[in-house]
């Protein structure tokens, strides 16, 4: 376990590595210039050429990455272009918000998935399973923005149950935030239920035609039991391994949802950035996201030793 640790922090700092040269080099391609965005387009040449010394832009690119690389191995991201605050304050005030949108997300799958999954496992070929099958083609083929169009339209402008937009916190009351936490979350988290519930089903019927779950029905045991205290168990291993891939598709997707429903997290954040060419801004949240998706992945195969013991990492 130890050896195994080392190599997949190593790991980590080669993804991290890669992660910040292409997101670098992507942002140099990228039309537009951050001097012009920040003083605007009737700026004379010689007030921009001042900002793009001021900004240090005036370096060869592969100077300005190693001056960049250097501070954030002293824990500084820089300042935003834009505000002249430091990255790490913005992306620490904006990061809970999409963190908490990404598991309301993640936890109205799993409990709607998993659960589908086994029951359509259980019911192959009857109403049930195409039933389930069906909504699980729906979730992975309807896009997560125009889902949440919908949702809009149907329980906001049409039954007026719910806001159409806005971020309520905690502090205004726990029933007005979480009724401004559930439309994006299910239109963010259906994508990820629609695939969660193939895979559990697929996962499901594999482990049903076992050896030991035929030898668990000889000896007596009640179905429930074989279900929920064997098959279960050995099934979510594959469905946990699309649970951590996936987690960075929700982050993802987080862009998209937060500008439908005007969520301040870091994907609003992030795509203004975009806009305004705000460098410092777009590295640091790319590499706080990459970082977060990486550690995913690493607690996805932790998890497989508690799922399955005899799984052992040399």
């Amino acid at each position: 376990m130890r050896r195994f640790m080392l190599l997949r922090l190593v790991q980590i700092v080669v993804v991290m590595a890669g992660v910040t040269v292409l997101c670098f080099l992507m942002l140099k391609i990228t039309p537009g210039d951050p001097a012009t965005a920040i003083l605007g387009v009737q700026a004379s040449p010689e007030e921009v050429a001042r900002v793009r010394r001021s900004l240090g832009l005036d370096q060869p690119w592969l100077v300005q990455l190693g001056i960049w690389a250097g501070n954030v191995m002293r824990g500084d991201l820089g300042a935003s272009y834009i505000n002249k605050k430091p990255v790490s304050e913005l992306i620490m005030t904006r990061l809970p918000i999409t963190l908490e949108l990404t598991f309301w997300s993640m936890l109205i799958a799993v409990a709607i998935a998993i659960p589908a999954g086994v029951l359509s496992a259980l019911r192959r070929y009857t109403w049930v399973d195409y039933f389930f099958t069906g909504f699980s083609l729906f979730g992975v083929s309807m896009p997560s923005f125009w889902f949440g169009i919908l949702l809009i339209f149907v329980f906001s402008l049409w039954l007026g149950w719910l806001p159409a937009s806005g971020y309520v916190p905690w502090s205004r009351g726990i029933w007005p935030h979480l009724r401004s936490m559930i439309l994006p979350s299910v239109a963010l988290g259906l994508f990820l239920t629609g695939a969660l519930m193939r895979f559990s089903r697929a996962a499901m019927i594999e482990t049903l035609v076992q050896d030991y779950i035929r030898t668990a029905r000889a000896k007596g045991l009640a179905n429930r039991r074989i279900v929920i205290g064997h098959a279960l168990r050995n099934a979510m291993i594959p469905t946990v391994t699309v649970l951590g891939i996936q987690f960075g598709a929700l982050l993802g997707g987080a862009v998209i949802i937060e500008t439908v429903f005007a969520f301040p997290g870091v994907g609003t954040m992030l795509l203004t950035a975009v806009n305004q060419r705000d460098y410092p801004v777009v590295m640091g949240v790319t590499l706080v996201v990459a970082l977060l998706y990486t550690l995913s992945n690493l607690v996805v195969d932790l998890a497989y030793t508690w799922l399955n013991p005899r799984i052992r990492f040399g």
